[in-house]
């Protein structure tokens, strides 16, 4: 299994931002879609944002104009900015890589807690 490192998580204010960080190594970022899910206490886990290698992005509905997914190619490392966050955005933030035929995902990281107080 690939090894994601993610960090950046954090408790902030509704309307305040967070950048969370997921690292890999190269031959996973270079071949894999990267991306966020995020799951809340007694909800089911959902796919926040996506980014393939062919520069596709996916956006969940809840996450469109307020976040941005973005990739480095130098660091290995996808970034999920996320703005104007609310009390809804609450939850733990896995980090996933997949290959880009599948929808199975192969690699999570081990999750960074995002909270936002009202």
């Amino acid at each position: 299994q690939a090894h994601l490192v993610e960090s950046g998580g954090g408790l902030v204010q509704a309307g305040g931002s967070l950048r969370l960080s997921c690292a890999a190594s190269r031959s996973i970022f270079n071949s894999n879609v990267m991306g966020w899910y995020r799951q809340a206490p007694g909800k089911q886990r959902e796919l926040v944002a996506s980014s393939g290698i062919g520069g596709s992005i996916y956006y969940a509905d809840s996450a469109k104009s307020r976040f941005t997914i973005s990739r480095d190619n130098t660091k290995n490392t996808v970034y999920l900015q996320m703005n104007s966050l609310e009390p809804g955005d609450t939850a733990v933030y896995y980090c996933f890589a997949r290959a880009y035929y599948s929808s199975t995902v192969t690699s999570w990281g081990q999750g960074t807690q995002v909270t936002v107080s009202s």
